[in-house]
């Protein structure tokens, strides 16, 4: 069974991860387990309570094909955990590593974006917010998630095709992600093509 590790913060976004933990397991058989920097109870911006007591140190231990980094305002602030060690060894050990909105911040400042292309809110979010990020020019400007090199970055109104560049990441095939993009398409009209820039 596929792993997919999500990483949560205080604060973290509630629409951000809710199609990756609500529809991995019951309709695609992935296995979706939650993990924090600091374990314990914190509330999502939204004002949910959660618990997590996984740890990063477990994350590594259970070796999750996708590690995913949800964002939230945490990650913009001084306090923001540095989770870069965790990150290079999660990828060390083969995972793909995943970031949305904030959370793209945690992969520019552990130097993950510095040779991928990669997107996230803007140019300046993470010019301003992430020291020591040096991927500028490998920057796009994209409204959906892109993928390159087992680095998968979305802006955070992007949480469908985040979702589907995850699955596949996950191991799921481009057909099931396409049908699974267009159910969640039809009260749109069809307007969420594409589903991301897809960079090899």
């Amino acid at each position: 069974m596929a792993r997919v590790g999500l990483i949560l913060t205080p604060g973290f976004a509630d629409w951000e991860y809710a199609f990756i933990a609500g529809t991995a397991s019951p309709f695609y058989g992935i296995d979706v387990r939650f993990f924090a920097a600091a374990t314990g109870q914190f509330r999502s911006q939204g004002g949910l309570a959660v618990t997590v007591d996984s740890s990063l140190q477990q994350c590594l231990e259970w070796k999750p094909d996708v590690v995913v980094v949800i964002g939230g305002m945490c990650w913009e602030r001084v306090e923001a955990p540095d989770i870069r060690d965790f990150l290079h060894a999660s990828r060390s050990s083969g995972a793909t590593i995943a970031g949305i909105c904030g959370g793209t911040l945690a992969l520019a400042r552990a130097g993950l974006l510095d040779t991928v292309p990669h997107t996230s809110n803007s140019a300046d979010f993470l010019q301003q917010n992430a020291v020591g990020y040096e991927g500028h020019t490998h920057y796009r400007s994209s409204a959906v998630a892109v993928v390159a090199d087992r680095i998968i970055t979305a802006p955070g109104p992007a949480p469908v095709s985040f979702t589907c560049a995850v699955f596949e990441g996950a191991g799921l095939s481009s057909e099931i992600t396409s049908q699974f993009r267009s159910m969640l398409a039809v009260e749109h009209g069809g307007l969420l093509s594409p589903t991301k820039q897809s960079i090899r």
